[in-house]
């Protein structure tokens, strides 16, 4: 995307929100994260490497993990553009050993874990009905069985050196309420957060804060194929939206730069939800249009 097309979503999200960015800009005027370490799985593309870049360019050493070796070379030339410090390690998260020899990769690179994003992620659209053994599978060994494994491994690091750290895990909004054709990513996400409930209160006497984020629908030409690849169903969506616009990754990444810095030293246990109040839905007056509808109190 171009600089001027970047200020130009930039200008259309300060008309809806004037203080864009510059709470953002206050809170992390320092590099808060110097000296720290994050690994971030599936951080060579979208939401992931935009991650990645916010964690990087609050000073933080990058470590991106993906199966795929074009997203790992397209994700490293984008934090080298950034400035950030980073290696990339090819992984596949379904695979404990793997994500072992991910561990002690980032060790041998850099000497400690301070941070853990489980971004890695697979989702496609299908009928409970439909859905196979295998499909089922896949995406429970991506997203349930891939973000335990690489919170035990890095948990296991952190409380041996002392503790202290952060988790944070990327899930949805329909992880608590459910959504039709994602009874496979749902089911996952769902386990994911009761994961990052219960580990918040077992690691919480070595010091390491667990939490995630779930995005609503965001921006991001990879998942826009495959989940919503008509504008009848971008627009559709929109519509179910109170903010009445999508995401960014951008946004998202934000969300868990909080997470993992020293102001967000007090929470632990939580879900940030990034999804411009979409999951809360319209209630009974949905259908009213408050901003054009007349209205009074009994007895005026």
């Amino acid at each position: 995307m171009s600089n001027a097309a970047i200020d130009d979503r930039r200008s259309i999200q300060k008309s809806y929100h004037p203080h864009v960015g510059v709470h953002l800009r206050d809170m992390f005027a320092a590099r808060v994260l110097d000296g720290q370490t994050a690994v971030v799985t599936g951080g060579g593309t979208g939401i992931g490497l935009a991650i990645a870049r916010a964690l990087g360019r609050q000073g933080a050493r990058i470590v991106i993990a993906s199966r795929s070796q074009e997203h790992l070379d397209a994700g490293m030339e984008a934090l080298r553009e950034s400035g950030c410090e980073s290696i990339a390690v090819s992984v596949d998260v379904r695979q404990p050993g793997d994500v072992d020899a991910m561990v002690a990769r980032a060790l041998e690179a850099f000497g400690r874990i301070d941070i853990l994003v489980n971004n890695a992620a697979g989702n496609f659209i299908c009928r409970a009905e439909d859905l196979t053994p295998n499909g089922w599978n896949a995406v429970i060994g991506i997203v349930l069985n891939g973000s335990f494994y690489c919170s035990r491994a890095v948990g296991r690091h952190m409380i041996s050196r002392g503790g202290a750290g952060s988790i944070v895990s990327i899930l949805a909004n329909y992880a608590w309420t459910g959504s039709a054709g994602t009874i496979h990513s749902a089911s996952a996400k769902a386990g994911v957060m009761a994961m990052t409930q219960t580990l918040a209160v077992e690691w919480a006497r070595h010091r390491i804060r667990v939490n995630a984020v779930a995005p609503g629908p965001i921006e991001s030409p990879g998942a826009a194929r495959q989940l919503w690849p008509t504008d009848d169903a971008v627009n559709r969506i929109t519509k179910t939206v109170p903010l009445a616009r999508w995401g960014t990754a951008e946004e998202v990444a934000n969300a868990v730069l909080f997470l993992v810095s020293p102001h967000a030293a007090y929470v632990t246990g939580e879900v940030l939800t990034v999804d411009g109040g979409q999951w809360l839905g319209r209630g009974t007056f949905g259908f009213l249009d408050l901003g054009t509808t007349p209205t009074s109190e009994p007895g005026s």
